[in-house]
């Protein structure tokens, strides 16, 4: 397992750290389907012990993202489509409410900080930068819960939305994906701003059921 040199923060419960760290590098692919999760290994790298890896595990392992078999141990699980699916049905169901309520409540420095955010997505998409690209796809989607408060919301699109990120990492860098992802997040940010509820709803399913629609396409031969 091939593992970043990582500088742990003082003052933040160091399985919340682990958590964090394990977390990104299966969403992200540095922690492939399949491979052995090997707690001393971790803690090792970490230099921690072996009880906040467990702890981090544990809650890794309740999001669906790796496997623990008793006697066997713990490995990364494969991405599947039924997992995808199911991640797709909830956080529609999440955010398309959090855009209807945000629908005409944007701030006029709300409104700035949404179209600095798209900006410099489309940056970073026409320099490839690929993974600051997924963190500011996110930010958007964080920024729409944030404006009606809805931080507890957004916590669990986060948690459910783990799923999709896998296959996000693979598809993204298909050409012309993130120009549609722009154009989409465009239509979302004008509905908001026109205070159209309804719109705005119906632009954020469409753009949830395409990236669903991407990645059981592009990425079809690494889901089980």
């Amino acid at each position: 397992m091939e593992m970043e040199t990582t500088m742990l923060k003082r003052g933040v419960p160091l399985s919340e750290q682990i958590y964090q760290v394990v977390r990104g590098m299966i969403v992200s692919g540095r922690m492939r389907p399949g491979e052995a999760v090997i707690e001393a290994t971790l803690a090792a790298r970490l230099g921690v012990s072996r009880t906040p890896v467990r702890e981090a595990l544990k809650r890794i392992s309740d999001e669906g993202l790796v496997d623990v078999f008793a006697q066997n141990g713990t490995f990364i699980a494969p991405i599947s489509r039924k997992a995808l699916e199911e991640a797709y049905v909830i956080r529609t169901a999440l955010e398309a409410e959090s855009v209807s309520r945000a629908a005409g409540r944007l701030t006029p420095a709300a409104v700035e900080a949404f179209e600095d955010n798209i900006a410099a997505h489309q940056r970073t998409i026409s320099r490839r930068h690929f993974a600051e690209a997924i963190r500011l796809d996110d930010t958007f989607h964080r920024m729409i819960a944030e404006v009606n408060g809805l931080h507890m919301l957004w916590r669990a699109v986060d948690i459910s939305k783990a799923q999709m990120d896998r296959g996000r990492h693979l598809a993204i860098p298909e050409p012309g994906l993130g120009d549609v992802t722009i154009s989409q997040h465009r239509a979302i940010l004008e509905a908001m701003l026109q205070g159209d509820a309804d719109l705005a709803a119906q632009h954020m399913r469409e753009h949830l059921a395409t990236s669903l629609r991407n990645t059981l396409e592009i990425a079809a031969d690494s889901i089980a």
